[in-house]
This record gives structure tokens, sequence and C-alpha cells, in this order.
């Protein structure tokens, strides 16, 4: 299904750091280790040999793991991303190809 962005209102501010922008700091070595993003949604896939693996796409910022019900966004220049179910229509409004 084709969609459309739909508009809506943002605040952007350049993070600086000492001024309580973040919600929290997490040790380099605790991200690397045990990661930092919740795993209880994403989606599992068992191989053949009995491996079980979890999609990602790639993007410029990195990997983001699929998770169950998320969209893939593919965007006019080729760029994917995940977006949740829960917002996907709240950010993209589908569009009438008759």
């Amino acid at each position: 299904m084709k969609c459309v962005r739909m508009s809506f209102e943002v605040n952007v501010e350049k993070y600086e750091v000492g001024k309580g922008m973040e919600d929290g700091f997490e040790l380099w070595t605790d991200v690397v280790t045990r990661g930092w993003f919740v795993t209880d949604s994403l989606v599992q896939v068992r191989k053949e040999n009995g491996a079980i693996v979890c999609p990602y796409i790639l993007h410029r910022r990195g990997k983001t793991f699929i998770g169950e019900g998320d969209y893939i966004i593919t965007e006019a220049d080729g760029s994917r991303h995940v977006c949740c179910g829960e917002k996907v229509f709240d950010r993209f409004k589908p569009v009438d190809e008759s």
C-alpha cells in the first residue's frame, strides 16, 4: 500500500552535554555486551540448523531490529526504516490509488 507522510509538529533541539536533555546514560561495555534495546517483541526465525535469528533493517544510523507488528517504510530515495504498528498510521496516511 502506498502512503503519504502526515504532517505533524515537532520540537527540534540540538543536543548539548550538561543540559539534561537525555533520559540517562549506559556504560559502553554494557551496551555492547547486553544490548540497550528491549528484545521482548523481536521477530525470531528458527533456521534449519536450529539457530534462532532476528531480522533487522540497516540504515544510516545502524541496525534496527524488526519487532512483531512493525512495518518497513521505504522512501523515494530507497532508504528504509522500521515503524511500529502502533504509530505507523499516526505518521502515514493511506493514499487512494484508484
